[in-house]
């Protein structure tokens, strides 16, 4: 009689530490990371070599080291918190205003042909004006104060959300909506279940927009008008000669923006779970 021998190792189907349908995900985000994490290597290696090696003047382009020490240092006493914090408010609140407001506008214009009509003139007139240009009259009517700095990023995100939020109503393959009406829902629900859901990609792409905007729109403000803010902060840094302050500025909008990107592309995902599903 012959001894089978048992297998050492017994392959388990239970409490396996990563499923394997998200292996290749993982690997994917991996080499994502990696490929994107070598370039920045690269260009702050750059950074930090080109000054001290003579290629550049240290005086007008310092190595990122310098510019780190000079960024801890300010957070160490406060000034870097309070300008980050008060772009981040400045900006947050005008774009959130305009996502309020440009969302259910952009839904009413798209579904409405007759109100498009009324309000089409008008809006032509405004979307070809840039919001710098009416930042002297934002300051005339409301002051230098935030009122003024909110309400010009709140035009200049408004825009990009109202216009891709039309065009998202617009688009919607009419074979949905003739689904769903030849399936007995009423206008109300058809919108509801139908329409916003099939619009929410689209309009995700003019919020995302704003987000940008809003950064870029809210430094040139305060560089005009401001005590505070990280646009004051690059433009006091620039008149002072304090290279290494400016361009902590610099790099704090970038931080700024990419916050605000990720947590638009995360919102965007849980929102149009559907979409990837297939359901």
């Amino acid at each position: 009689m012959t001894v089978q021998k048992l297998p050492l190792e017994y392959p388990s189907t239970h409490h396996h530490p990563i499923a394997p349908s998200l292996r290749p995900r993982l690997g994917e985000i991996a080499l994502r990371a990696a490929r994107h994490g070598g370039i920045l290597a690269v260009f702050f290696l750059a950074w930090e070599l080109a000054p001290r090696l003579g290629f550049v003047e240290a005086a007008f382009l310092p190595p990122i080291s310098r510019v780190l020490e000079t960024g801890w240092k300010l957070l160490l006493n406060g000034q870097l918190p309070r300008h980050f914090a008060s772009s981040l408010g400045r900006s947050v609140a005008g774009f959130v205003l305009a996502i309020l407001v440009a969302i259910p506008l952009g839904l009413a214009i798209g579904r409405y042909r007759l109100f498009a009509q009324v309000v089409n003139p008008l809006l032509e007139m405004f979307r070809n004006t840039a919001a710098l240009a009416l930042l002297p009259v934002f300051i005339l009517f409301l002051g230098i104060g935030e009122v003024s700095k909110v309400a010009i990023v709140f035009y200049g995100c408004f825009w990009p959300i109202l216009l891709n939020t039309i065009t998202a109503v617009i688009t919607v393959d009419p074979l949905l909506i003739k689904s769903a009406r030849t399936m007995g829902l009423s206008p109300v629900r058809l919108f509801y279940k139908v329409i916003l859901p099939a619009s929410v990609p689209t309009i995700f792409v003019g919020i995302r927009l704003a987000g940008a905007v809003s950064v870029l729109i809210l430094i040139a403000a305060e560089m005009i008008g401001a005590k505070s803010g990280l646009g004051y902060l690059i433009l006091a840094s620039q008149y002072n000669f304090q290279v290494p302050e400016m361009f902590l500025g610099i790099i704090s909008i970038t931080v700024v923006g990419l916050l605000i990107n990720v947590l638009l592309v995360t919102l965007e995902r849980r929102l149009t779970a559907w979409k990837r599903n297939g359901t």
